[in-house]
C-alpha cells in the first residue's frame, strides 16, 4: 500500500493494519519529513486517544491530515505505533 498526496509518496508498505476501513502504515514506512506539528485529538471509545499531525509536501499544508494511537486501548493494540492518513491523502495499492 501507498500513502500519497500531491503526487507525493508518504508513507510505503506490504505490512499495513486494516481497522475500519483505513490501513494503518507501520512507524518505520512513514516519511517523517512531510509530518509537522499539530495539537489535536481525539477519542475513539474502543481505540483510545488519537494524536494528529498535518502534513507540508512543497510548501502545501494538509492540516491534521495524519493520526496515530501512541498508547491505544487494549483491543486496538494492532495499530500501536502505525499511522492512517485522510484529508485527500490517497491510500491505494
Amino acid at each position: 500500500m501507498k500513502a500519497t498526496w500531491k503526487g507525493t509518496v508518504i508513507a510505503e508498505s506490504d505490512n499495513t493494519v486494516l481497522v475500519e476501513g483505513n490501513h494503518y502504515f507501520p512507524e518505520a514506512s512513514v516519511k517523517k519529513e512531510y509530518l509537522t506539528f499539530s495539537n489535536h485529538k481525539t477519542t475513539c471509545p474502543w481505540k483510545g486517544e488519537a494524536s494528529y499531525h498535518s502534513l507540508l509536501v512543497d510548501g502545501e499544508m494538509n492540516i491534521d491530515a495524519v493520526w496515530t494511537y501512541a498508547d491505544p486501548k487494549p483491543e486496538a493494540e494492532m495499530v500501536r505505533g502505525h499511522y492512517a492518513f485522510w484529508k485527500g491523502v490517497i491510500v491505494a495499492a
